[in-house]
């Protein structure tokens, strides 16, 4: 099983052609976009399904695909659909490999222009375009042989596909307790400050963003959206410092707030 789990890590290497980094991943883009949508029910069940608001729901979906026609994120492979849902006291966004977004409507209700919404969906889209979702059901793979385990477990001769269904079951287990580490949400808020100008928003909105959420951090508990993005050190610097070294004549002019 170590073995298992061990050589196709280190022999399944692809070029993400979005930042030009050699990862570690062993699915297609086709595979992400499969399981996205394979789990893309559940998640939002978790969260009381999507939200009845068609308008609000229709300006979440333009937003996003404004980003990716705008970007290179228009030029991957996944297909990108963008969703409202229904939890009005979550303040979370997360998106599913392959590209499907979420936002809850707790956090959409405290963000207060289109750009800071444009700041969350592209930071989302970082994530997808990066690949994140699938590096990290590779390392699971690797670290725990917990996918290999089920799909051999579970195998029946007579049933050949079994296999293959159970390890696409706890492939989907495994995003529902994704969690991004510290590089790949830097990686995140750096492609968001790129795909937010090229959409015709201001970059700086991201940081209006982090400043959203530590306000909202001074209650009893932190929003969702900071245990599920891990925030460790000061990411509004890096943002700041990201937006200087883009952009250090300043931002054009014109950028929607």
């Amino acid at each position: 099983m170590a073995a298992f789990a061990f050589i196709p890590y280190y022999c399944n290497t692809q070029k993400n052609e979005v930042t030009g980094e050699v990862q570690h991943v062993d699915m297609s883009a086709d595979q992400e976009i499969a399981l996205g949508l394979q789990a893309a029910p559940e998640m939002a069940q978790q969260y009381g399904g999507i939200h009845p608001d068609q308008k609000a729901g229709a300006a979440v979906e333009r937003i996003g695909q404004e980003i990716v026609r705008s970007t290179k994120a228009g030029q991957s492979p996944y297909k990108f659909q963008f969703h409202l849902l229904a939890d009005e006291n979550t303040i979370n966004a997360f998106a599913l490999p392959g590209g499907q977004v979420f936002i809850t409507a707790g956090l959409l209700k405290n963000l207060k222009t289109e750009g800071q919404v444009a700041g969350v969906l592209a930071h989302e889209i970082g994530h997808v375009v990066g690949r994140h979702s699938a590096e990290q059901i590779a390392k699971s793979r690797l670290t725990s042989g917990l996918t290999g385990a089920a799909a051999i477990g579970l195998y029946d001769p007579e049933r050949p596909g079994t296999a293959a269904s159970a390890a696409a079951a706890a492939m989907v287990g495994k995003l529902l307790t994704l969690r991004y580490g510290r590089e790949d949400e830097l990686e995140a808020d750096r492609l968001a400050v790129d795909f937010t100008p090229a959409a015709g928003y201001d970059p700086r909105s991201m940081i209006q963003v982090m400043e959203v959420l530590q306000q909202a951090n001074q209650g009893s508990s932190p929003p969702e959206f900071l245990s599920t993005h891990p925030n460790p050190g000061n990411r509004i610097e890096e943002l700041q410092q990201e937006i200087n070294a883009d952009y250090p004549q300043g931002l054009p002019a014109n950028l929607k707030p």
